[in-house]
């Protein structure tokens, strides 16, 4: 059951709004050393109404940062003394606004209503940038705490691709690093979890397939491109472009049953090739063009970290014209070196560390998973690594009463130091129903196969 609350805990004042003269000095010092307890004061946040998911009972802050982000504050009036500090997904690619705060604590309105308080940034810029959301969220975390309350634990959830970006703060942003330990544990929901370099293998597949089958992205007649880097620096094809390219070739707009044959069977084909449903080719695909522009033009100078050198395609109706016909990429040694420092986690966290997902999610594969399990045990941190899966749910969201039984078995971990396991949570989930409704649906003697069960594994450099 929740936890109980904790009056004894004092709020700390507001301080007054205004920022301060080291605003920027304060931003860089969190970039550079971790972001200690005696860098220079954040704004205060300010009052702010909070969104209608969150019980009326609660209280709502907002802000802006130093270096740029919005963020969102919710704090329940029966607070259980703890703080989920939320890592979202995406990520977007548009400058960040307040609206998307206000999203992420509206779907995340769960965490208010079982007690917890709750604060989320949009981090300062879009794109594909972790260890820059990481700065962000641990930025967050200190304005929580110097003009909120101090916690008595501080629980680090990160959402699909912002399982990376927690992963990776609960790396960089240690007792070592900050002098005290930020972060009590971490949740991880949804993940996408075996970093850049290895969690978008599959969107290269997809773009080259995609161009075999299709030959319309980009057109014979437009200017010609390598696939594996998205598409050009400065190109302004849109989403809508995209769509209407799918659309011709797949008949991706239409059911199953309005497509032609020919058009029913390149999408049959791309599903079993690349081994994803037909209603998920179109978002894979958007990904695979704009996330890959985002990160070739901007993170990795020029030089695309993606490749398919040695991939062997099959599930065609003529595999060997398949592989001899689709274009052939080899990632670029140094940018996959600078994307990999970026996103791909070192597993070596030194906190317990919960993750949960749907067994069928088809945006962030549950295989994923069994690589974050093998990254963990390299880097040391195996044993502080629960893994959970559900039958049931949906990629952006499993169920009300999933989250907090995993926040109560996280919690129970760090305060008795008794690992839970899969199997007790599932036991112990059914008893949130009564205040958080029907949706438990762990499955503990799931275990996923590997990632190179589900992604063809390819030359690396």
């Amino acid at each position: 059951m929740p936890l109980p609350a904790h009056p004894s805990i004092a709020l700390v004042p507001f301080a007054p709004l205004g920022r301060l003269a080291a605003l920027l000095a304060s931003a860089l010092l969190l970039g550079a050393c971790g972001g200690g307890d005696d860098s220079p004061r954040e704004a205060a946040p300010q009052a702010a109404t909070c969104p209608e998911a969150v019980p009326a009972t609660a209280r709502c802050l907002q802000g802006q940062d130093s270096a740029g982000a919005y963020y969102l504050i919710a704090m329940p009036r029966d607070w259980n003394g703890h703080l989920v500090l939320h890592a979202h997904g995406g990520p977007s690619l548009d400058a960040p606004t307040m609206e998307r705060a206000t999203e992420d604590l509206t779907r995340w309105a769960i965490m208010v209503k079982a007690g917890y308080a709750w604060a989320g940034s949009t981090f300062r810029q879009g794109g594909v940038e972790v260890r820059a959301a990481a700065e962000d969220t641990e930025r967050l975390r200190r304005i929580f705490r110097e003009h909120v309350a101090k916690p008595q634990r501080t629980i680090l959830h990160g959402q699909s691709w912002g399982a990376g970006v927690a992963a990776k703060a609960a790396e960089m942003f240690t007792a070592e690093t900050v002098g005290t330990q930020p972060y009590d544990a971490v949740l991880l929901t949804s993940g996408v979890l075996a970093g850049g370099t290895r969690s978008y293998d599959f969107r290269t597949d997809l773009r080259v397939v995609y161009q075999y089958l299709c030959n319309n992205h980009p057109r014979p007649g437009e200017t010609q491109y390598p696939l594996n880097i998205g598409l050009p620096a400065g190109a302004t094809m849109t989403s809508a472009d995209l769509n209407a390219r799918t659309a011709e070739c797949l008949g991706l707009n239409r059911t199953a049953a309005q497509r032609t044959p020919e058009q029913q069977a390149k999408v049959e084909t791309i599903a079993r090739v690349i081994r994803i449903p037909a209603s998920s080719i179109q978002s894979h695909l958007n990904w695979g063009t704009f996330h890959f522009q985002d990160v070739v033009a901007r993170r990795t100078g020029g030089a695309s970290p993606f490749g398919n050198t040695g991939a062997v395609y099959s599930g065609s109706a003529d595999d060997a014209a398949l592989n001899a016909g689709v274009l052939r990429y080899r990632a670029d040694p140094g940018a996959v070196q600078r994307f990999g420092a970026d996103t791909d986690p070192t597993g070596r966290i030194p906190v317990p560390v919960l993750s949960t997902k749907w067994i069928s999610d088809p945006t962030a594969f549950v295989e994923l998973d069994a690589y974050f399990r093998q990254t963990m045990e390299n880097g040391g941190s195996g044993a502080r690594l629960v893994q959970t899966f559900t039958r049931e749910g949906t990629h952006s969201y499993i169920s009300d009463p999933t989250y907090p039984a995993l926040l109560a078995a996280l919690l129970r971990w760090v305060e008795t130091g008794s690992k839970p396991t899969a199997q007790e949570i599932a036991q112990q989930c059914p008893g949130f129903e009564a205040q958080f409704g029907a949706g438990c649906t762990f499955q503990p003697d799931y275990q996923p196969a590997s990632l190179d069960t589900r992604v063809v594994p390819r030359e690396r450099p």
